[in-house]
């Protein structure tokens, strides 16, 4: 006699019911050109992200983890040569992925997603062989629900509370992802959904993390991990809760203060959250990024240098001032790179991350006039903004306004100026040709027929 339970459909609600069926049909649902080339663009961003992140101090010890853990060798982590369980993977490669601040990002939601979702889909489309098409229909899925669940849940409003959205979104977004890449049904990806949300966690004090890897395990490797967990287990036939969003204490209902859950659904299909994230065009933290970009237009416009500088005045939203204000690492203390993008006219990540610029004398001195102020106004725009202001020696104030910094879904970077990025991380650590091989494969990456094939351009010497 069969003990197959039957799904009550009438007691499951309309908005899982979508969000389900969505999931499910992902992997045979084709994609816009221009949302497939986006798809591409945050893949390579987020595996230079990785492969970058490999030699910083959360990619150490997420790697060192990964070594201490054995596992079926079903995935890579990425720089090394180990392969891992999935589950491992994932975990590992979301770390790499936000070792520091490399990574993409959308302001309107509050998420990193591509730390959280890449590692996920890769992971699985490694143990399954997925297609390179396969594994952008999961990428793409998996901003979606990322996204759109952050959203949902209230975003700032949330975070105030003392979640964290970039937590949150992640894990939703993984395990869709991962659900795709194993090919789920609907009834499946709610279960998925369900074993998604009892893993949902993260508290947003990571902004007291000094070191970065603890913020690295909550943005990446945790969600990424509970991801790939949750969409494994509803493949082996876990069964669970069938609508976890909805009814007696469900998601919604611990969560209901400040949700809006009929945003979770609103234009899947038509609106691809991809479209709306951004690609840093620097590797440094995400509310300097239009601080200097504004300075790299004062530079460029007025030719000014160091020696012309008598003070300059930083105005970002109050946020991002309390995030990147002094902070003891390099790539997240706005003073500290808005001296060195005075100095050298540009930051690469070798300069952003060398920890000796911090006690150089010129930058030392730069900093102390350099005055940051937060603006509720610009915590309200619909674009990441920058007021700087620099008051010469001779009298002069120059000012600009950054209103849509280079990356952003207003104003996106080409594939050249990607490339460009990623050459920056890649070069240093895989060399020129395997660095070119990894770019040209991705570029192709819809054509591959096994993602596996990715693998030999992943491993960085001596780790």
């Amino acid at each position: 006699m069969s003990t197959r339970r039957k799904s009550p459909s009438t007691a499951i609600n309309a908005i899982t019911l979508t969000l389900a069926r969505y999931i499910a049909s992902a992997p045979r649902r084709a994609l816009p050109a221009i949302v497939v080339e986006r798809a591409r663009h945050h893949l390579l961003d987020t595996l230079a992200a990785m492969i970058s992140g490999a030699k910083l101090l959360p990619g150490q010890r997420a790697l060192a983890f990964a070594q201490s853990q054995g596992g079926v060798p079903e995935a890579t982590v990425i720089g090394s040569g180990l392969r891992t369980s999935a589950i491992n993977a994932a975990l590992a490669n979301g770390m790499l992925g936000h070792a520091d601040e490399t990574d993409d990002t959308y302001y309107l939601a509050l998420v990193h997603p591509g730390c959280g979702i890449v590692p996920a889909a890769l992971a699985l489309a490694e143990r399954e062989r997925a297609s390179g098409r396969d594994l952008l229909r999961a990428m793409v899925l998996g901003y979606d629900v990322c996204a759109r669940l952050s959203q949902a849940v209230g975003i700032e409003r949330f975070r105030s509370r003392g979640h964290s959205t970039h937590s949150f979104g992640n894990i939703f977004g993984a395990a869709a992802a991962a659900a795709a890449i194993l090919k789920l049904n609907a009834g499946q990806s709610r279960y998925t959904l369900s074993y998604a949300a009892q893993q949902a966690s993260g508290l947003s004090c990571w902004a007291r993390d000094i070191e970065h890897i603890e913020k690295a395990f909550d943005f990446g490797g945790m969600p990424a991990r509970n991801g790939v967990t949750a969409a494994l287990m509803a493949s082996m036939r876990f069964t669970g809760v069938e609508d976890i969003l909805f009814g007696d204490r469900s998601f919604f209902h611990a969560f209901g203060l400040t949700a809006k859950p009929e945003k979770l659904v609103h234009g899947l299909g038509r609106e691809f959250e991809i479209m709306n994230t951004a690609i840093k065009r620097w590797a440094i933290g995400y509310p300097i990024q239009a601080p200097v970009d504004a300075v790299k237009n004062l530079i460029e416009k007025h030719g000014v240098t160091p020696g012309d500088v008598d003070r300059v005045v930083i105005t970002i939203d109050e946020q991002g001032a309390r995030t990147v204000n002094q902070r003891t690492m390099a790539s997240i203390n706005i003073q500290h790179l808005v001296a060195l993008m005075l100095l050298e006219g540009d930051i690469t990540f070798a300069s952003a991350h060398d920890e000796r610029r911090v006690r150089d004398p010129r930058i030392v001195q730069l900093k102390s006039r350099i005055a940051l102020q937060g603006n509720a106004a610009l915590g309200r725009t619909r674009t990441t903004q920058a007021i700087v202001e620099i008051f010469t020696r001779d009298g002069r104030r120059l000012r600009h306004h950054t209103k849509a910094v280079r990356g952003t879904a207003a104003n996106p970077m080409p594939r050249s100026e990607i490339e460009a990025k990623a050459r920056d991380l890649l070069l240093p650590l895989l060399g020129p040709r395997r660095t070119r091989a990894l770019i040209d494969m991705v570029w192709q990456i819809d054509t591959l027929p096994d993602v596996r094939r990715l693998r030999p351009l992943l491993k960085v010497a001596g780790i």
